[in-house]
């Protein structure tokens, strides 16, 4: 029986489609859905900011254990060096090489003639293969490209190293039955395609990418683009539903874990939801708490601290890392050191700043029936400041003023609440973890008033964005 490879591009076409509102967060969260569903490949957006996608990328690479990840290189030569660092540490790297080969997009897109579409294609090709075994080159718009000119951009990929080539009906106008015909005259006007595996992509404008990617398969292909969605793609449920309902009659299947498919979808679905709350801190959908597998004691060193701060996110400098080992040799002599532990190390160790952002005073109005309000009043440096916001809890109208208050938005990566001491006073430690940049920052209140510990901890993760921002400069 033929394996039919999935590869998911929900994430490759959110970028191109204005739906980057997905955070840092929800993203790899994403990757690791797909991942443990067994889809053979996964497509990322590309690098537009060097510093913050690369990040970005390396994180995800380090949290896919099965799953190909593939990333596109763009259209300059430049962009391969760029995607191949960001990339080569993934389990199984993929570069991703794109050209549009119909006349009206050539011109539109590239700005270039037929020709030198083809020695770009080439000189792409060939750039990645030199240094990624797995390179993909995707036709786009090819069922409205001239005959000729596909078949000889398709066989100048397979010259130039390409190992999947994918067949792109980029308008989604094609019948089922056309495309299944489209597909077998590529590969008789295109024999090397044998050797290599030939992908479709099928655009779902007329609700029929999940029929024209079964006729394809039936004409010879063996990987299709799916997106969790659909739209751009047929969705990866119906293709899977499909194969799972007649894939061995027909002599075809996959590794998807059907018993988790609807679950996880329904779960992606909500990660990606097009509407969101317009009033809310907690925007990302986050649970209290984080990581757990982090164990530490008293016989690791500090690389292995440094280690499991990195796998927590954070890049700590090298002075700080001392620091943060200095504590941690006090706590570990006393007992193992979890993720929490470490977090709290690093939010109390860490990036000791100058406060830019003290906190003045604040005013907390909730119940069951009305709306949470918050009055803070911080001083910056030296100037005083007030933020007045309603949001869907104390705790988030208290950041939203906040927000008010530096008129800056960042990313709340993660928020934890725990005990410190017991009683009717027990004082509530909380932790803010903030990200600017693609960069971590964590913040530590404590208070008997766990709304004041909460706001405590982010005004310390915003002076440390401050202070960093301020000193790059």
């Amino acid at each position: 029986m033929k394996r039919i490879r999935l590869t998911d591009i929900t994430l490759r076409e959110a970028s191109r489609e204005g739906g980057g509102a997905l955070s840092f967060k929800e993203i790899i969260e994403m990757s690791k859905i797909l991942d443990r569903l067994n889809v053979d490949v996964i497509s990322l957006a590309p690098i537009v900011n060097e510093k913050i996608d690369s990040l970005l990328v390396r994180t995800i690479a380090a949290a896919v254990k099965k799953s190909s990840l593939s990333l596109p290189v763009g259209l300059a030569g430049e962009g391969v060096r760029g995607a191949w660092e960001a990339i080569s540490e993934a389990v199984s790297p993929r570069l991703y090489v794109e050209a549009p080969l119909s006349t009206v997009q050539m011109e539109f897109i590239c700005g270039k003639k037929p020709d030198a579409v083809m020695e770009m294609i080439g000189e792409l090709v060939r750039k990645s293969r030199e240094l990624c075994a797995d390179v993909e080159f995707a036709a786009a718009d090819a069922t409205r490209a001239e005959g000729e000119f596909l078949y000889q951009a398709l066989r100048c990929a397979v010259e130039a190293g390409a190992a999947t080539v994918t067949i792109c009906d980029s308008a989604g106008q094609m019948m089922p039955y056309e495309f299944g015909s489209f597909i077998r005259d590529v590969y008789e006007n295109v024999p090397e395609l044998h050797d290599v595996t030939l992908s479709v992509k099928c655009s779902d404008s007329l609700a029929m990418a999940a029929a024209d990617a079964v006729s394809a398969v039936a004409a010879g292909a063996s990987e299709v683009a799916v997106s969790v969605g659909g739209g751009c793609a047929p969705s990866l449920e119906t293709v899977a539903s499909i194969i799972r309902a007649r894939g061995e009659e027909h002599g075809y299947y996959s590794n998807i874990k059907y018993t988790e498919l609807h679950r996880s979808i329904a779960q992606m679905n909500w990660i990606s939801r097009a509407e969101r709350s317009g009033t809310s801190a907690f925007e990302t959908g986050m649970s209290i708490g984080g990581p757990t597998d982090v164990k530490l004691d008293a016989n690791d060193d500090i690389a292995a601290v440094n280690k499991a701060a990195l796998h927590l996110g954070y890049e700590l400098s090298e002075e700080d890392i001392v620091k943060v080992y200095d504590t941690f040799k006090n706590v570990a002599a006393k007992k193992s050191v979890g993720a929490k532990e470490l977090e709290a190390i690093i939010a109390t160790s860490a990036l000791q700043v100058p406060p830019a952002y003290e906190l003045e005073s604040f005013v907390i109005n909730s119940g069951n029936i009305i709306n949470a309000t918050a009055n803070i009043r911080c001083r910056h440096n030296g100037e005083e400041r007030f933020g007045l916001a309603a949001g869907d809890g104390p705790i988030d109208a208290a950041f939203l003023a906040i927000e008010q208050i530096t008129g800056r938005h960042y990313e709340l990566d993660d928020f934890q609440i725990q005990a410190v001491t017991e009683g009717r006073e027990a004082m509530g430690s909380t932790l803010v973890k903030l990200r600017s940049n693609g960069k971590l920052y964590s913040g530590n209140g404590i208070s008997t008033d766990i709304i004041g510990s909460s706001i405590r901890a982010y005004l310390n993760a915003l002076n440390k964005i401050s202070y960093e921002e301020n000193n790059a400069q």
